[in-house]
């Protein structure tokens, strides 16, 4: 029998699955091509708003980026290759044939896939680290998805290299490399690290934020608490390298993260390309 990790009595194991995608807004039809940054016969590459839910809900099909693209393309079949957190925003990648996602597919099957996120860090890291811990579910939280840095039956090994591009005012401009793929890795290493990213409620100062906000949405209390309404994480960069399929995709910096970069971190304008950030790897 597979290992159960026991949750804490005390704890409500809140908040049921897909409860974030409520308060998501529907995708506008007009604006959906505009966050294409790659299209050919084969793929659609996406460079997804940190508002975005990638599966589909329950709202109907314009919540959901998978909904809105057979929308769009009027009922075709495609195959959702890569995905990302609703408030990580970045490369998606979606194949549009049988053919195509089965390459794809396979790469990913045998790690033969690299990504690279950009995110904005609490606190001044001043030297590239190395999070090697193993994460599992946080049986002591609230929170029915949160994972925490910790031993066990349950714990999965979970690498994450952190790269400061820049920092300044309290802040980290840093570039991430994944080695291993757990759920919500980026976030609750770099919580373990002592840098939470910048905006993030359920591993950041108070994680009762992220209740609030699957309750009752953006409330003004948040907007007072958060300094960014969603976690300045972002996926710059997806690489395939496998003998059948070898291509890159890539993402540009959002307005939000790169106006936060900008004006509280005080990063160079410069660097906030992705020639500069991630493209030198």
């Amino acid at each position: 029998m597979a290992f159960q990790a026991k949750r804490n009595p005390d704890c409500c194991a809140f908040p049921p699955p897909g409860a974030q995608a409520l308060n998501a807004p529907l995708i506008d039809p007009a604006e959906l091509p505009t966050w294409i940054v790659e299209e050919d016969a084969d793929f659609l590459a996406f460079n997804k708003p940190g508002w975005v839910v990638c599966h589909p809900s329950k709202n109907g099909p314009w919540s959901s980026l998978v909904g809105a693209v057979r929308e769009w393309r009027g009922g075709a079949t495609m195959h959702l290759v890569s995905r990302l957190d609703r408030e990580t925003s970045g490369v998606i990648l979606v194949a549009l044939n049988r053919e195509a996602a089965s390459k794809a597919q396979k790469a990913v099957e045998r790690r033969q896939v690299s990504k690279t996120y950009l995110a904005i860090l609490e606190g001044e890291l001043a030297e590239p680290t190395l999070a090697d811990a193993p994460l599992r579910p946080d049986t002591a939280s609230p929170v029915l998805v949160k994972q925490c840095v910790g031993e066990g039956p349950d714990a999965q090994t979970a690498v994450t290299f952190f790269e400061p591009i820049f920092r300044g005012n309290g802040y980290t401009f840093a570039r991430v490399e994944l080695y291993t793929g757990r759920k919500h890795q980026i976030r609750a290493h770099a919580q373990h690290i002592g840098h939470c990213v910048v905006g993030d409620k359920l591993y950041g100062r108070d994680e009762r934020l992220y209740l609030e906000f699957c309750e009752n949405g953006m409330t003004p209390r948040l907007r007072r608490e958060l300094e960014l309404p969603r976690q300045a994480l972002h996926a710059a960069r997806l690489v395939f390298r496998s003998p059948e399929f070898s291509r890159t995709f890539t993402a540009p910096l959002p307005p939000d993260m790169r106006d936060f970069c900008l004006e509280k971190v005080g990063v160079p304008a410069e660097l906030l390309t992705l020639e500069n950030s991630v493209m030198k790897l």
